[in-house]
This record gives structure tokens, C-alpha cells and sequence, in this order.
């Protein structure tokens, strides 16, 4: 598939675009969106980029990006390797900051 569909609350994105990157079945895309384990953002481009927008997915330890034009065909597809959330989360609870008074 070279597109995603576009509509009035914004993008709509083929479940076999998703799994095919995170190497999933397709019927396992909902529910983990559905559940907060594939998050994603939706970046719109400026300047040089006015007319794209960017669609970032993320799953465990791997993110897939899609760039779109305005129609929404798919200009460009990357996946790469990210760290993981999980690990960030536990890296994170070790650590407090306070606040002191002078």
C-alpha cells in the first residue's frame, strides 16, 4: 500500500502498513493501539515541508514513520530501532528530584 486515507479528523492508516513493520498480524494492530502499546503522533510540515505531514508509530523497541502528502500517498517510509519505553520507565524510577528552599 502507497497510501493512507485522509478524512476530516485526520489520517487513517491501514493495519498491514503496521504490522508489516512491527511484524505483527494485522488483527493484533487494534487492540494494541486500542491498549496504549502502539502510540503515535502526527507531525504537520512547515516551511519547505508545507504539504506533508509526518506519522510516527511507535511499538516496544521499534518505531515506523510514514511521510505523507496532502492526499495521502506515502512519500516515504523508514523503520528503525528506538529505545524502549519500558526501559526508559524503569531507568527513570531511580532517580527523584527535589526542590530546596534557600
Amino acid at each position: 500500500m502507497t497510501h493512507v486515507e485522509t478524512n476530516q479528523d485526520g489520517f487513517v492508516v491501514d493495519a498491514a502498513l503496521l504490522s508489516d513493520a512491527f511484524n505483527l498480524k494485522p488483527d493484533e494492530v487494534q487492540p494494541l493501539m486500542r491498549s496504549g502499546e502502539i502510540t503515535s503522533i502526527c507531525e504537520t510540515g512547515i516551511d519547505q515541508d508545507a504539504g506533508s505531514s509526518r506519522l510516527t508509530f511507535h511499538y516496544r523497541d521499534r518505531a515506523v514513520r510514514f511521510v505523507v502528502d496532502q492526499a495521502g500517498t506515502i512519500l516515504k517510509r523508514s523503520s528503525f530501532p528506538v529505545r524502549s519505553r519500558n526501559l526508559i520507565a524503569d531507568s527513570e524510577q531511580g532517580y527523584s528530584i527535589g526542590l530546596s528552599s534557600m
